[in-house]
């Protein structure tokens, strides 16, 4: 079996476990999309664009990717130097008189150096709360202001220090090599040549019907509260991008070795190599490149990006090597998204594990019939084929792969769990009882206890998304 037809076995349990999860933690809106050598494999939405006005999320709606504007700042800045305009060893001072005129080392860094974060630019300054919405999002002059009050924390080149006004400046020298807004050169360079319809450098207030509203997290309190569009003004190179996940998925695909023209491979390598740890502790924990998470999950290395925004948490992920593209945009803060890209990368990798433990499934044997959710007062169990096995899971667990059970089809009404978590019930059979008319009636399994399908119950927009 290919790669990619193992993948279409499970995208059916990926809706399954997106829309439970959805369920589970009172998301108000997800999208999800899945991409394969550029090929898309997956599209999809749930909940709601609006709560309060009962308005459908739909694939086509907009979400703020905050931080993934850094790999498109970083992908603007390799297009120019492979056009000779700039060099990454250029300093920044070049570029940002202003640094240099107040005396900032900063204007000693180099461009490669705040791409990699190594530059030791203080992370949001000394005022960070118009991440809070107290105040709006600096202008150019109190970015500027920002950067030059204390804004080196510790000397370029001596360690990694995530700053979003870093990025900020690479957005001002972009400006002042080209001549032109940040938004014009992103438009022009990235978004236009890639047809990325439903992307844009900030806040777009022509197209404000179409933004997703944000909500606030369920940290502080029992329900979520509205939160309003802002514009990032002179931080959109750090944080101000709007886009779907579809959007994501076809512009990541051009990050991928070998795919697309927007980049050398040579200037994809540049990016994506890991230049810093995360970890003080851990040299081999995830880290960064230039504009790019370097990251694994499990034994899959991985780039790409997160992204928070007041009511927005939205991440992505893509395997330079083989192509493989997931974004997961979400509308609340803490929202699951990284736990949901996760678990989607895990649930493909299994079921293109040719070598996984388990017994394939008998071809003269039909298992959409018992294939489902079932739950009890105990819990709730989720029978779903990967690949070419057939698995049981609790969606509950913050990862499908968690302790999964693995089942053996001895016939269309008997699976044997014949790996997992020996807690459990592991060499003994689940059995199925059945309708008249074929239906599953329920099932005994784990404990020899009886379990009935479940189905996500019908609510109210604003029950389903915490809101009351």
């Amino acid at each position: 079996m290919t790669n990619r037809a193992a993948y279409e076995t499970v995208l059916p349990y990926i809706h399954e476990w997106v829309s439970y999860k959805v369920f589970q933690l009172r998301v108000p809106g997800v999208q999800v999309a899945i991409g394969y050598r550029g090929d898309q494999l997956l599209s999809e939405a749930w909940g709601y664009a609006d709560v309060e006005a009962g308005r459908r999320l739909t694939t086509n709606d907009l979400f703020r990717i905050a931080s993934h504007s850094k790999t498109f700042t970083a992908t603007a800045l390799l297009i120019m130097a492979e056009r000779g305009l700039l060099r990454l060893d250029d300093t920044v001072g070049t570029y940002v008189p202003t640094l240099v005129d107040g005396g900032s080392p900063i204007a000693d860094a180099t461009v490669r150096e705040l791409m990699e974060m190594g530059a030791g630019v203080i992370r949001d300054g000394h005022d960070g709360d118009h991440w809070s919405l107290v105040h709006p999002f600096p202008d150019e002059d109190e970015l500027l202001a920002l950067v030059l009050d204390r804004g080196q924390k510790v000397p370029a080149g001596s360690s990694f220090n995530y700053s979003n006004l870093g990025y900020s400046l690479l957005g001002l020298v972009i400006q002042a090599v080209s001549g032109q807004s940040y938004g014009d050169v992103v438009r022009a360079s990235i978004i236009e040549p890639l047809g990325l319809t439903n992307t844009g450098p900030d806040w777009d207030a022509e197209r404000a019907d179409e933004f997703v509203v944000g909500y606030s997290g369920l940290h502080t309190a029992r329900t979520r509260q509205r939160i309003d569009h802002v514009d990032t003004r002179a931080m959109a190179a750090a944080t101000g991008f709007h886009g779907t996940a579809s959007d994501l998925v076809r512009y990541f695909s051009a990050h991928v070795l070998g795919q697309g023209t927007l980049l050398s491979d040579h200037a994809k390598r540049l990016a994506q190599r890991k230049a810093w740890s995360a970890s003080d502790d851990d040299p081999s924990a995830r880290g960064y490149g230039a504009g790019f998470i370097v990251d694994r999950i499990d034994g899959r290395e991985v780039r790409g990006h997160s992204g928070g925004f007041p009511g927005h948490i939205t991440q992505s992920v893509f395997d330079p090597e083989s192509g493989l593209v997931v974004s997961v945009m979400t509308s609340a803060a803490a929202g699951p998204a990284s736990m949901l890209a996760t678990g989607i990368v895990r649930l493909l990798d299994a079921a293109a594990d040719e070598h996984a433990p388990g017994d394939p499934i008998p071809g003269d044997v039909d298992v959409t019939g018992v294939t489902g959710r079932y739950a009890n007062p105990w819990g709730i169990t989720d029978i779903a084929r990967v690949g070419d096995r057939l698995l049981a899971f609790d969606p509950a667990a913050p990862d499908p792969l968690e302790s999964p059970v693995r089942l053996r089809v001895v016939d269309a009404d008997t699976l044997r769990m014949t790996h997992g978590n020996r807690f459990g019930s592991i060499d003994e059979d689940i059995t199925v009882a059945r309708r008249t008319d074929g239906t599953v009636r329920s099932i005994r399994g784990s404990g020899g206890m009886t379990e009935h399908p479940w189905s996500i119950p019908d609510e109210t927009p604003e029950v389903a998304a915490g809101l009351v």
